[in-house]
Parts: C-alpha cells; structure tokens; sequence
C-alpha cells in the first residue's frame, strides 16, 4: 500500500490550504493517522493526528488553525489549514500506523507561506 499526498502550495500569510493523503488501499489494523512536517534544517514534527475511535492531537503550534480529518471509507486523510504563517512552511508528510507498529509514510508536499 502506498500512500499519496497533495495539495501543498504556495500561499501568503492568513490564506489556508488543504492537504489530502490517499492510500491505494486498505490498511489491515491502522491504529491512527497523522500528518507530520519537516522544515528545513529541523527535525520531522508531528502537528496532528486522528485514531480510529475519532480521538485527534495537535501540536501546539497548529492548535485551533488546523484541523484532521478522514474519510475510511475513501482510505483518505485530511489537513486543513487555516491562518498559515511563515512558520508553517514545511515539506508535510502523511503517516498511518497499524497495531502492529508498522509505519506508512507518505512523498510529502511542500507547504510555502510567504508574502
């Protein structure tokens, strides 16, 4: 199973994207979904997450502006994101982890918030 993410781009400050991951198929025992970024010269973050029983976890940092979301039956995942900032851009990757720890990665889509 791969997983496929998109709708990055390039936006100014304020402005909003949304951010999908598909996966090209079922993934047997997934535990949770996340959506994690990296910026340059820092490590890969984790800014949200959604389990299974609808439970979410933010990161502080994208609290109350960005929201996760998932469509099971679609095998797809989501990331709103509202009010972005400089600070927010990032190359954003998906994640699916199953109960047997494995971990799906999705390429990554570059996320650019500048004026």
């Amino acid at each position: 199973v791969q997983l496929q993410a998109s709708g990055g781009g390039s936006v100014q400050p304020g402005e909003s994207l949304k951010l999908s991951c598909a996966a090209s198929g079922r993934i047997v025992g997934t535990t949770v979904l996340g959506w994690y970024r990296q910026a340059p010269g820092k490590q890969r973050e984790m800014i949200a997450s959604i389990y299974v029983n609808g439970d979410t976890k933010y990161a502080d940092s994208v609290k109350g502006r960005f929201t996760i979301s998932r469509d099971s039956a679609k095998n797809m995942v989501a990331l709103q994101m509202n009010s972005l900032r400089p600070e927010d851009t990032a190359v954003y990757y998906c994640n699916v982890v199953t109960r047997w720890a494995t971990q799906y990665w999705g390429q990554g889509t570059q996320v650019t918030v500048s004026s």
